[in-house]
């Protein structure tokens, strides 16, 4: 079983508290059965809590392999991928994707009136 580090189990809690949800669901209606108890309708019950739970269990950890991975990838090439601070891009001017239809600018500009 692969072991992932902190950054990572951070990244996965996002996923890590639905299945505690789902998880406590699953206890709180084996414990209580608060629907009562019938073979068919309690297994379609617990199918439809049981089968995100084992989706989303299964995709956590492919999805904590593959962070991990490509964390491995950006510290092994540090050059490849270096900080903008670091670069000198910091004190650049930023470049604007303007492609000269600023709308904004034209509704503030009061309208011309015709020549007489």
């Amino acid at each position: 079983m692969e072991r992932f580090d902190r950054e990572t189990l951070l990244d996965l809690t996002v996923n890590v508290i639905p299945l505690v949800i789902i998880l406590f669901f699953v206890v709180v209606f084996a414990v209580i059965s608060p629907f009562g108890f019938s073979p068919v309708d309690s297994t379609i019950q617990f199918v439809l809590l049981l089968a995100p739970f084992a989706a989303l269990a299964i995709l956590t950890y492919y999805a904590g392999k593959a962070i991990s991975n490509d964390e491995e990838k950006l510290e092994g090439r540090p050059g490849e991928y270096a900080n903008v601070a670091e670069s000198g891009m910091a004190d650049e001017e930023p470049v604007d994707a303007d492609d000269g239809s600023d709308e904004t600018e034209a509704a503030d500009e009061e309208p011309e009136e015709p020549a007489e």
